[in-house]
């Protein structure tokens, strides 16, 4: 027997099944905000333990990490705009934009990329210090999520492309548009908290 359908709801909001996942969804990102807390948490205790290696003010590259952070922010904006258009019920301005967020998550993660083989460069791995250990643990890990949100949303589009916009398709966008802004926040964190805060430290 299908879910009824609330035709005055969102379209990704109309199934009871869809109100369940989206709520499921919700309850996740609960988990990953302990995730990312419990590893802010270590930072914040092994930060400043050097082991004598480089610091902060050795390393970071803040013009480059200022780039990925417009990058970033930039593709909030543009998902946002994705999911205005699915309201809209326009299916190529939808795809249009999720394909934009996407090249910028990706413009984002080939800068961090670039941003890690650049400290390997000066001798500053996991295994120099604390602080590196920490360092590279808490953005890797946001790192592989964003990578894996790009790999989600690109099944997502192919979805789109071959059912179209409908009450299973729509919210699956929507669900892939909490994550992103997600990963926008914990980015705003990471930015406010380990490098603008490490540069004045």
């Amino acid at each position: 027997m299908s879910a009824s359908l609330n035709t005055s709801l969102p379209l990704e909001y109309q199934s009871e099944q869809s109100r369940m996942n989206i709520l499921g969804f919700w309850i996740f990102l609960g988990a990953e905000i302990v995730l990312f807390a419990t590893l802010f948490a270590v930072y914040g205790v092994l930060g400043q333990n050097y082991a004598g290696g480089p610091t902060h003010q050795d390393i970071i590259l803040i013009k480059e990490v200022m780039i990925q952070t417009v990058l970033l922010l930039t593709s909030s904006f543009t998902c946002g705009v994705a999911i205005w258009q699915m309201r809209r019920n326009n299916l190529k301005g939808l795809i249009t934009w999720l394909v934009i967020t996407l090249m910028l998550g990706l413009g984002f993660l080939i800068m961090e990329i670039n941003e890690f083989i650049h400290y390997v460069h000066l001798g500053a791995t996991m295994q120099t210090s604390a602080f590196l250990s920490s360092f590279f643990v808490l953005l890797g890990t946001h790192g592989l999520h964003v990578a894996m949100g790009i790999g989600w949303a690109i099944l997502i589009i192919m979805q789109l492309l071959k059912r179209g916009l409908t009450p299973v398709t729509a919210r699956k966008v929507f669900i892939i548009g909490l994550y992103w802004h997600f990963l926008d926040v914990i980015w705003i964190f990471i930015f406010t908290f380990v490098y603008l805060k490490g540069m004045v430290l």
